[in-house]
């Protein structure tokens, strides 16, 4: 009776031990497999963020092509601000110098003088801005649009070229009447230019009426005593 209750402990025992054992396979088993998949799907997941993290020097190098790309632009800024510099060089390097005097450069102040029976004095200045130069000693002066109102050169002063800019002046002289007679005409206005193909005179009023008998006017001069105009 011993020997069998002994064999029935020991088989209870076995068996309970191999139920135990399935136990513990059935539960470790889905376990098992899902830390299985988890990790495959872990290492999948890990493998797009290398892939995008290995883009990362490509985006690097589209910034250092942009920077270089920004570097070429700094360049051609340079190029042109060259350009502006050459083009402002030039224009001051130019701006006024050498160039011939036209009527339409010029302000003109007349004033009646006592010497020598009596002239104008033409006062000629450069606009403000302006360097020119009188490079024709004589102007072309006349009373009226006749041929008998032409003032005729005397020859006196003169200096070529004169430099106008600034304060720098230029005076002549016109004595509207060198004839002893009574005849003349008279006129309030004096046409000047500085050559006479001068496509804009200057028409300036005189401070009285003059009387206008033969004509005469001296050349340009800085010297204003040189320009009293005398019959030689």
């Amino acid at each position: 009776m011993r020997s069998r209750s002994a064999r029935s402990a020991r088989l209870a025992v076995a068996a309970a031990a191999v139920a135990a054992l399935a136990a513990t396979a059935t539960a470790c088993g889905p376990e098992d497999t899902t830390d299985t998949s988890s990790s495959a799907a872990s290492s999948a997941t890990t493998a797009p963020s290398a892939g995008e993290g290995g883009d990362a020097p490509s985006t690097s190098g589209s910034t250092a092509s942009g920077d270089k790309s920004s570097g070429s632009g700094s360049s051609g800024s340079g190029s042109s601000g060259s350009s502006d510099k050459s083009g402002s060089g030039g224009s001051g390097d130019k701006s006024g110098y050498g160039q011939s005097c036209g009527t339409n450069d010029l302000e003109f102040t007349v004033t009646a003088e006592s010497q020598a029976g009596g002239y104008y004095l033409v006062t000629a200045k450069a606009k403000s801005g302006i360097t020119c130069y009188l490079d024709v000693n004589t102007p072309s002066v006349s009373f009226g649009s006749g041929a008998d109102g032409v003032a005729s050169p005397v020859g006196q002063g003169g200096e070529d070229p004169i430099e106008l800019t600034g304060s720098a002046v230029a005076y002549t002289g016109i004595n509207p009447k060198t004839t002893n007679t009574d005849g003349g005409k008279e006129f309030e206005n004096v046409i000047i230019a500085v050559t006479e193909d001068d496509p804009d005179p200057a028409e300036l009023e005189l401070p009285d009426t003059a009387t206008v008998d033969k004509p005469i006017v001296t050349n340009w001069s800085t010297k204003r005593n040189e320009t009293v105009p005398r019959i030689v």
